[in-house]
């Protein structure tokens, strides 16, 4: 069998056409590497164009083969950080439907395994901490905000604060992965989005923060100061994105382009 390295761009019905195409043809791949990756490697390279019928097949076949939760693992550890997750991916998938079915995701004394439950389970913290760290600014009716996570995570997001924000417009931008949530009227959808800027509050934003800054400042009990215990509830990973850390002119210079 001759190894390749497959090129595509990075989205998950995507890597699921690049499984389809790598049994289809009998070349098991060597590397994963998105379209606008400038990587070069020693493998022969071969692009792959989204197929979604494909795409669906494979889908459909994690979840009849294998099962259902092995297919919502393989979902969720698709946004994970995990370095070459595509290849441990499909690993773990190769495994399940050439006879091993949902054992494999039980497995967890697999080195292979255990990095993606570990990563799993990062991604989850990540979703966490976000849903009570994400900070939103009013600018014209509409509720923006910036996140800068490690995971994919914008994906699980969305949906919690559409469902919580249902009556809101609102805009979420993650700067790692360049992309951007959207809600209005009842509907939402994340898009790419290459440059982001917040743009300049009003006064009545202005006057909201300053009033969470100073009940951020004085609901602390001044005795019983923890910046340990601070930080284990609140990393400093987080805070750069954060009203109560920010001031006014910070957040807008971060935003100028």
């Amino acid at each position: 069998m001759i190894q390749v390295c497959y090129r595509y761009d990075g989205t998950f019905p995507g890597f699921l056409t690049c499984v389809f195409e790598a049994y289809a043809n009998h070349e098991p791949p060597a590397a994963f590497l998105c379209q606008s990756d400038p990587t070069a490697t020693l493998w022969p390279e071969r692009e792959v164009e989204t197929d979604r019928p494909h795409a669906r097949r494979v889908y459909k076949a994690l979840g009849e083969k294998i099962s259902p939760e092995f297919r919502h693992l393989v979902e969720r550890a698709f946004l994970t950080c995990l370095p070459e997750r595509e290849l441990a991916l499909y690993g773990l998938i190769r495994r399940g439907l050439d006879g091993e079915g949902d054992r494999v995701r039980r497995d967890l004394a697999d080195p292979t395994m255990a990095k993606v439950t570990l990563a799993l389970q990062k991604l989850a913290t990540e979703e966490d901490h976000l849903k009570g760290f994400v900070r939103f600014s009013d600018l014209d009716g509409v509720l923006v905000g910036e996140i800068e996570p490690k995971n994919r995570v914008l994906p699980l997001l969305a949906p919690h604060f559409a469902a919580r924000l249902n009556g809101e417009k609102l805009a979420l931008y993650d700067r790692t992965h360049k992309e951007a949530f959207f809600s209005a009227n009842f509907q939402w959808r994340i898009v790419p989005v290459e440059d982001f800027h917040m743009g300049p509050a009003g006064e009545t934003e202005r006057a909201w923060r300053a009033l969470w800054r100073k009940f951020y400042a004085t609901i602390a009990i001044e005795g019983r100061t923890n910046p340990k215990c601070q930080s284990a509830h609140m990393p400093k990973r987080y805070r750069h994105v954060m009203t109560e850390f920010q001031s006014d002119d910070e957040r807008e210079r971060k935003s100028l382009p």
